[in-house]
């Protein structure tokens, strides 16, 4: 007994030396000016059942293994949302959804007020760089904050932004310039985040990897991801930063692969989509796996304790640090879980879920409880039968949905569930809060549970593949198919009038664009399309008009605002055709077709000094487009610069698509 209790006392002893030696080493290194260089790397889409270290043996992750081997490697770690904006802001903020209004994508936008990682540690004297492999994360939704780079250059120009999930930048061409600031960043402590998208879905990975894993592309696209996580590695240990570097690597959220009959994610909130991989390399810290329960939000104040740098207030996860250092928890993390896409994007109900202690709750029009432990995989929902624990599950989730959602503004009187700022957009789109913590529609009527929605939800998803491959017939036998169970759906309506549009069927799409208006009156999207349907068919009046109330619903569509100038030029209202161009390129400063566009109307104005400028603007943001050359060419004739008119004359032509008086 006294021989066990001496091994006891040892081994404490020996864990309380190694912290005091670690905190000791932190403070010699912090006393001689310089901290560890933080590095993050974001895997999108990465289910963690799918890498070698988390035993899954049909994919080579050689690189994400071995950094797991020198890594606190947290088998059960989960993100708030899966969703990839939404995921990334909670990871960056240390906070929920409900603090920052941010549950969506592209729809919404990271608060100026929210505190980020990158701004902390830009105030502690770190250079800051972030590489962006998607859109979805693009500066214009606000993670940029705190980053002196931040390297997104998407051309929205053209670009939907409802497709832009779709959109990926190869994993190879992120590390290249994430590479590249390394080589060129003075030597002082550095912040780099790299955002690896490959993973999601369409999957096509490169070769040698599509053939590798043919038949499996989604793990051809984590091997892809593994090979470019290895180059930034190598170079870390090559100029011998990497043993002294704090490491996280993470996945935003899952890939529900028919799981539960989820293809991709978004949609539910299982834990195939919410289990994620999760490695903190912190130096002199001992590797280990750590069984204990993580979430994304816990990601900042980890990084903030290890480097000794005081955590914000407005931060709501907790520094797992002491389970980093093998010592035990500093407390429960808080498994808070949401989609609000099946709501904002399809009317149907939002999902809210709780994690705790192997119990998994889901809040819904019929609700889920789950034993995780006997049952990882959710297919048994023990609701009707575990009613005590269901109820003592749903007052925990209300509980932190309180806490957790700021007290400024009004308080949201109907149950206090969302943040005010997040519930007046709802109430704005037409939805209203009941007494049981869900939303039903305007009339009152109970919004559906998405799992009674599934399969429309799937054929809407397939429709829009086949719409973006020209297989517009198949997409509307599609959607044809999923208005039987939702009809007068919004999602599917514009769906189906967008084919029609493109099929340049315009009777068809003018008749469901007008029907979307009746349901929606301020939906900004379909007076858009009836605005270019109408200026094709030189009804500029009602184009005009149309463009100007899609303008008036939403001033940052700057296509609109380009469209109107396309129609009063049309019409030969020149004065009123430049004002629109104008008023496009205050929207969206780069945005070479209008400043083209703009330059014609002055070379006709004989304003040749101003086409000159705004000229060299457009082809300076795109140097591809033959049509600003070539007007270019005329302005710099004009003013007696022959040699340069010549040479963008040479790059350049005339096109009979482009605008002119």
């Amino acid at each position: 007994m006294r021989a066990r209790l001496r091994c006891a006392e040892l081994t404490l002893t020996l864990a309380t030396f190694l912290f005091i030696v670690w905190v000791v080493n932190g403070a010699k290194i912090f006393a001689a000016g310089t901290r560890p260089n933080v590095i993050v790397i974001t895997i999108d889409t990465l289910r963690a059942d799918h890498l070698g270290c988390f035993g899954y043996r049909e994919i080579q992750t050689a690189n994400m293994d071995a950094l797991a081997r020198s890594s606190a490697r947290f088998s059960h770690a989960y993100t708030p949302v899966p969703l990839t904006l939404p995921a990334h802001t909670s990871l960056f903020t240390g906070t929920f959804p409900m603090a920052t209004g941010v549950h969506d994508f592209a729809v919404n936008k990271v608060p100026s007020s929210a505190v980020t990682l990158a701004e902390v540690l830009r105030q502690n004297g770190y250079a800051t760089g972030a590489f962006i492999g998607a859109p979805v994360l693009d500066s214009t939704y606000g993670l940029n904050q705190g980053f002196e780079t931040y390297f997104d250059h998407f051309d929205f120009s053209h670009l939907d932004e409802s497709k832009a999930d779709r959109i990926k930048r190869r994993g190879d061409v992120v590390i290249n310039e994430a590479l590249s600031w390394l080589k060129r960043t003075p030597r002082r402590p550095l912040f780099l985040w790299v955002h690896l998208y490959d993973a999601h879905y369409p999957y096509s990975p490169p070769e040698p990897y599509a053939s590798r894993y043919r038949g499996h592309p989604y793990d051809g696209e984590i091997a892809f991801a593994d090979a470019q996580l290895g180059r930034l590695v190598s170079f870390l240990k090559e100029t011998g930063s990497f043993e002294d570097s704090l490491v996280v690597l993470a996945g935003d959220h899952g890939e529900g692969l028919d799981e539960h009959g989820e293809n991709k994610h978004g949609f539910f909130i299982y834990n195939s989509t919410l289990h994620v991989p999760l490695l903190l390399k912190v130096p002199a810290a001992t590797p280990r796996v750590v069984r204990d329960e993580a979430s994304l939000v816990d990601v900042m104040p980890t990084v903030l304790q290890a480097l000794r740098i005081p955590i914000p207030a407005s931060v709501q996860g907790h520094s797992l640090l002491s389970e980093i250092l093998g010592r035990p928890a500093s407390g429960p993390s808080n498994l808070y879980s949401e989609t609000f896409l099946p709501l904002l994007h399809f009317s149907w109900s939002q999902l809210r879920g709780l994690q705790w202690r192997g119990l998994k709750y889901i809040d819904a029009p019929r609700p889920e409880l789950y034993d995780t432990t006997t049952d990882p995989h959710e297919t048994k929902n023990l609701f009707g039968t575990r009613q005590a624990d269901a109820h003592m599950m749903r007052e925990r989730l209300i509980t932190i949905l309180h806490r957790y959602t700021p007290a400024s503004g009004a308080a949201p009187s109907e149950n206090g569930l969302t943040d005010p700022a997040f519930l007046e957009r709802l109430r704005s789109l037409g939805y209203v809060a009941t007494s049981t913590g869900t939303f039903a529609d305007a009339a009152g009527k109970e919004l559906p549970d998405p799992k009674d929605r599934l399969q429309v939800y799937e054929l809407f998803w397939e429709a829009m593949e086949d719409g973006t491959h020209g297989r517009y017939e198949e997409s509307l036998r599609k959607l044809r198919e999923a208005e039987k169970v939702e009809p007068d759906s919004m999602p599917i309506l514009l769906l189906t009038a967008i084919d029609y549009f493109q099929m340049k069927d315009y009777q068809p799409a003018i008749q469901l664009f007008s029907k979307i208006l009746v349901l929606k009156p301020r939906f900004a999207a379909p007076h858009y399309y009836l605005g270019v349907i109408y200026a094709q068919s030189s009804n500029i009046e009602a184009a005009s008009e149309n463009f100007k109330r899609a303008l008036e619903l939403e001033p940052a569509n700057f296509s609109a605002a380009f469209g109107l100038g396309a129609a009063y030029l049309k019409a030969k209202r020149v004065e009123e055709a430049a004002a629109a161009f104008q008023q496009t390129i205050r929207i969206n400063p780069d945005y070479a077709e209008a400043y083209t566009a703009l330059g014609e109307i002055y070379l006709y104005q004989h304003r040749v000094d101003d086409a000159v400028v705004v000229l060299e603007r457009a082809v300076k943001l795109a140097p591809d487009m033959p049509v600003a050359h070539y007007r270019l060419g005329q302005a710099y004739e004009a003013k007696g610069r022959h040699q340069q008119a010549q040479e963008e004359f040479r790059r350049g032509k005339p096109t009979d698509s482009s605008s002119h008086p």
